[in-house]
């Protein structure tokens, strides 16, 4: 099990995903530039949090062109995971691989804090273990994370059970309370917190461990 993490220009916690996967659960992890073309032995991947191509034009929109996206795209339209973080998930939803779209946090502030959300897992590999209604606490660190989606939109996401992290008191005025989504197959994840940051007890927690051992299973 090899878990491929992609760099782009501006991305920042490509190490922190590796120190988090490496580190604390033993996890083979291998960074991708994204100016590579083939995803070639990776099981899972993860696109990290950080500022990629310096946020120019907005948040993900110029990361979304580049070449090993492409590989990243056939790769979950074939059932493989992955896990879109921060700007991660900025790019998920500029690809159109998530739904929506990430703005400026409601009150226009960057924001950098523990959050509780409370997580819906439905089938989501990524999720595994978690329960139902299961509060965790994890970091958030963006400017540009408030979801959005129309309403009605938002509704068939929650009926489907696409909505699988929520904020227990909303930081960035999110439509629906959304922190986290999945694509419809449960193996796209995108989500604002920051797991790889609650993966050991010197950094302020563990309730991320479990997030990123899914990709073990």
């Amino acid at each position: 099990m090899t878990v491929g993490v992609v760099v782009f220009p501006g991305s920042n916690c490509d190490r922190d995903v590796r120190w988090a996967l490496e580190g604390c659960l033993g996890l083979p992890t291998r960074f991708l530039w994204h100016e590579e073309l083939e995803l070639r032995g990776i099981d899972a991947v993860v696109l990290p949090g950080g500022f990629s191509y310096g946020d120019y034009l907005r948040c993900g929109a110029i990361a979304r062109f580049a070449p090993l996206l492409q590989s990243v795209r056939a790769f979950a339209e074939d059932g493989g995971r992955v896990l879109g973080i921060c700007n991660g998930f900025q790019v998920l939803t500029e690809m159109g691989l998530l739904p929506g779209a990430l703005t400026r946090n409601r009150d226009l502030h960057f924001l950098c804090q523990p959050v509780d959300l409370v997580v819906s897992p439905n089938t989501s590999p990524w999720l595994k273990g978690y329960g139902s209604g299961e509060t965790i606490t994890l970091p958030i660190a963006h400017g540009e994370g408030r979801y959005q989606l129309d309403a009605h939109q938002l509704a068939e996401l929650e009926q489907r059970g696409q909505v699988v992290l929520r904020y227990a008191a909303n930081p960035n005025g999110s439509v629906g309370d959304v922190a986290g989504l999945t694509n419809a197959a449960g193996n796209v994840l995108g989500l604002m917190p920051h797991p790889e940051r609650a993966c050991d007890p010197a950094t302020g927690g563990i309730d991320g461990r479990r997030l990123l051992a899914a990709a073990l299973s």
